[in-house]
């Protein structure tokens, strides 16, 4: 089995390969929707159409990535030298609720056919527990730090956004009218969404971060 060891145990010179991995270790090994099942609910909703599931991925991966190196900041020197680490679940909130509405306003101004397509789904970013989760998720990897929690933040996002596409991919080629109809819609979906987990599943413990 192949390993690879990142971040706190490799040599200084080696910087660019410890974020390397960590962004595909993040993405692949422990994709955060395959792998731990977080942000179901609008990967179920919005992964219908190739179009908006590539829409969404994009900002969940801009919300993911600012949110992971902001969240670090604050919770290393705010919330800890103050003593209030127990204040960390409304802070990350409060930031990922921000960052959400930044991507709003930015997709309705370039976009207005994405955005009315992703409807109530993008603003309900703010609650998807994927983008909570790696925040939280960042605070349990030993020895990162702000560069190694943005490539943790940019390659979870992509990891989801890579799943939300396959699934996208699958579900077009799909026949409705083929399919059993006590299956159809989200029993269908989430019989593919498992059997693509196996697969993901399968790598697990290939790459360590």
């Amino acid at each position: 089995m192949f390993l690879a060891t990142v971040a706190q145990q490799a040599e200084p010179n080696s910087f660019p390969l410890q974020l390397l991995i960590i962004f595909l270790a993040a993405a692949l090994t422990d994709n955060i929707l395959l792998t731990r099942f977080l942000g179901m609910c609008s990967f179920l909703a919005i992964s219908r159409h190739m179009k908006t599931s590539i829409g969404l991925g994009i900002a969940v991966i801009f919300v993911t990535t600012f949110t992971a190196g902001i969240n670090f900041l604050i919770y290393k020197y705010v919330l800890v030298p103050l003593g209030i680490e127990y204040l960390q679940l409304i802070i990350f909130i409060v930031v990922i609720a921000a960052f959400v509405q930044l991507v709003e306003m930015i997709i309705e101004r370039f976009s207005q056919p994405l955005y009315f397509a992703l409807g109530i789904f993008l603003p309900l970013i703010t609650v998807n527990c994927a983008i909570l989760g790696v925040s939280l998720f960042m605070l349990n990897k030993q020895g990162y730090g702000f560069w190694q929690s943005v490539t943790f933040g940019a390659g979870s996002g992509v990891g989801w956004l890579l799943a939300i596409v396959l699934m996208a991919g699958i579900r077009e080629k799909v026949k409705e009218d083929k399919v059993p109809p006590g299956l159809r819609g989200s029993g269908i979906t989430l019989i593919i969404t498992g059997i693509i987990a196996l697969a993901f599943i399968g790598f697990s413990g290939m790459i360590k971060f």
